[in-house]
């Protein structure tokens, strides 16, 4: 990544459909965060921690300590079903939650792929040519780059060490490197895979 550039953070969902998602989603789940969720509604980074524990932890971290975006944009964006690119401090009502976890995360899934599509559009055109993306997410699968890939082009980028790492190994790096404030390298996203080798067999998911 050329120095001085701004920089963007996109980071792939939580599975909102999972074990712990419908422990928080649970008709009658009375634990703090669960009534919080229904009294108020959460940050979507905080639903989603919850669901993924540390593996999005590790990106809200990242985001949040290496994030250089330009003026009057957010440094990270949530990529979402349904809703398109949504910032982690967004409050989601457990109503909206319920319909992300409806919606399956497939670039054949229109209700998925199309408000993601307009969302880069219009993120593209705001942050400028001198702006680059970089998805914390998982470049084995087309689920993301499909989308996202044809609209970023070359400028969408992902962390080199994230190959042959799982997804509690990528949690704990992007935990550590935030904490030492030790940026990783960048490498630019493969725009045409379904699965990415480079020697250490296919990423995880």
């Amino acid at each position: 990544m050329t120095p001085n550039r701004s920089r963007i953070f996109l980071l792939s969902p939580a599975n909102a459909s999972g074990i712990r998602a419908n422990f928080l989603l649970r008709e009658g789940a009375n634990f703090d965060l669960a009534r919080r969720l229904r009294e108020h509604g959460l940050p979507l980074g905080e639903a989603f921690a919850f669901m993924s524990g540390l593996y999005f932890r590790g990106k809200l971290a990242y985001s949040q300590a290496f994030a250089a975006p330009p003026a009057g944009i957010s440094g990270s964006f949530v990529i979402t079903s349904g809703y398109g690119l949504v910032p982690p401090e967004a409050v989601v009502t457990i109503h909206q939650l319920q319909e992300l976890a409806a919606i399956p995360v497939d670039p054949a899934e229109r209700r998925y792929r199309e408000p993601l599509e307009c969302a880069c559009r219009r993120l593209y055109a705001g942050a400028g040519p001198e702006c680059d993306f970089v998805l914390l997410g998982s470049v084995a699968t087309p689920k993301y780059l499909e989308p996202m890939g044809a609209i970023f082009g070359e400028r969408l980028l992902f962390p080199a060490e994230f190959i042959g790492r799982g997804d509690m190994s990528r949690g704990s790096l992007m935990l550590r490197s935030a904490s030492a404030r030790s940026e990783l390298a960048y490498a630019p996203a493969p725009l045409t895979p379904a699965v990415v080798r480079l020697g250490h067999g296919p990423l995880p998911d």
